[in-house]
């Protein structure tokens, strides 16, 4: 199964004209930001061969990176890990969702949201869908964008704090991320309310 455009026509033959498709990356990692992106793709110009962007090789994904920056409208978003720990990963991750949406070059008019949720404070008229990253080529197309730039920052976060196998793990709890959390302990881009991280800060 590809994604393709079914339910972005469903939200034109509403009448709807800027429809973008938003996603995030990176609930798991014990490290880093969430990252959300927002894009509304050109029906006449859709880059061949967007999927879920976990599905997709990296050359596949850094080649869709390229061609989605250059026709479609992207917003790429963070939240913190101070934001993640004070409120939750789920809101949190519902916040970059909505700075994505809000960084458009031009307002979108409909949301097609990946998951089952609509965030918290969405004003747009809008539609969940359920691994929509596989459903729907706009999702994709955020999937993509959202992935690369995550690795982008947790590439950089790797050369100030090496040792953690950032630049392979992304910032997610693999065997070398854990030997490091127990020898070199938490940097500050760590988050402080996942439990193998506030279990290590906090062991008796």
């Amino acid at each position: 199964m590809t994604p393709d455009f079914t339910f972005e026509r469903a939200a034109q033959a509403q009448g709807y004209s800027r429809i973008a498709g938003i996603d995030e990356v990176g609930r798991g990692p014990l490290a880093g930001p969430v990252t959300a992106a927002a894009v509304v793709l050109d029906p006449e110009n859709i880059p061949e061969g967007l999927n879920d962007s976990k599905k997709l090789t990296k050359k596949a994904r850094t080649r869709l990176y390229d061609e989605i920056m250059q026709v479609a409208d992207v917003s790429i978003a963070h939240a913190t890990v101070e934001e993640i720990d004070e409120h939750n990963i789920l809101r949190a991750s519902h916040l970059a969702m909505l700075r994505a949406l809000e960084g458009l070059k031009t307002p979108a008019d409909f949301a097609l949201i990946d998951g089952n949720m609509i965030p918290r404070g969405l004003v747009l008229p809008s539609q969940t869908i359920v691994k929509g990253d596989s459903l729907s080529q706009s999702i994709s197309a955020a999937s993509i964008m959202a992935k690369i730039c995550r690795d982008c920052v947790m590439l950089s976060l790797a050369q100030q704090h090496p040792g953690y196998g950032w630049e392979t793990n992304m910032g997610y709890g693999s065997k070398k991320h854990m030997e490091a959390l127990q020898k070199l302990g938490a940097t500050p881009h760590h988050r402080r309310s996942f439990k193998p991280v506030h279990n290590i800060l906090y062991q008796e």
